[in-house]
């Protein structure tokens, strides 16, 4: 809202059916927008069985949307939704990142160093085309293709967020990964300054180079 931009957030699995995601949805046409956020999610985009038959539509949805220069920022598994959508994969990424992690970036303005706050366990395969814009050991972290950005990473990310991770499960996910959920709650605490600067510049960098025009905004996750 503070680059001009009036938001509309499409929720597509509603919290209570997180246990149980194959719902009924009707995404809207990606023509309609000038700008569409695609979200994270907690399960795999080549699991069909366990994410639901919704998530055909939201890879046409991502699909139309490059196709018309429409610009997608996809964050986490929505990152991983566009590469699909565009022709790449998604795989089990060698072990999972969970937590706050630095990355090597080749383009500093656009998606900075971190540290990034990370929770996932597949990573990018990125599709014919695409520029690998930051990556770690683990994986690629960003990649642009087209008018679209994705990053593996949350820059979205709130102390309350991962208090509410960690609450739907993720807490025994990070206690079987040998990390103290305490500790990573506190820390995402005392991240919050800078994760909110870090964030700043990325979405700034984004709007400037990819996007330009100020119009309606999208958000779907």
């Amino acid at each position: 809202m503070e680059r001009g931009y009036d938001l509309t957030a499409v929720t597509v699995v509603p919290e209570e059916r997180h246990q149980a995601p194959d719902v009924a949805f009707d995404f809207p046409d990606a023509a309609d927008w000038d700008l569409i956020v695609s979200l994270g999610a907690p399960w795999s985009v080549y699991d069909e069985t366990a994410v639901g038959r919704w998530i055909g539509g939201e890879l046409a949805l991502l699909r139309k949307a490059h196709h018309l220069g429409v610009p997608v920022l996809g964050v986490c598994f929505g990152a991983q939704a566009l590469t699909t959508a565009l022709g790449g994969s998604v795989e089990a990424s060698p072990r999972p990142e969970i937590g706050w992690v630095e990355v090597d970036t080749d383009d500093p303005s656009l998606v900075g160093p971190g540290p990034w706050f990370q929770w996932h366990y597949d990573h990018c395969v990125l599709p014919p085309g695409a520029e690998e814009v930051a990556r770690n050991a683990v994986c690629a972290q960003a990649f642009r293709i087209g008018n679209s950005l994705g990053v593996q990473f949350h820059p979205e990310i709130t102390t309350g967020m991962v208090r509410g991770w960690l609450e739907l499960g993720g807490a025994e996910q990070c206690v079987r990964q040998g990390l103290d959920p305490d500790e990573l709650l506190a820390r995402s605490r005392a991240m919050e300054p800078t994760a909110r600067a870090n964030t700043r510049r990325l979405v700034d960098g984004f709007l400037d180079g990819t996007v330009g025009a100020v119009g309606a905004a999208g958000a779907a996750g």
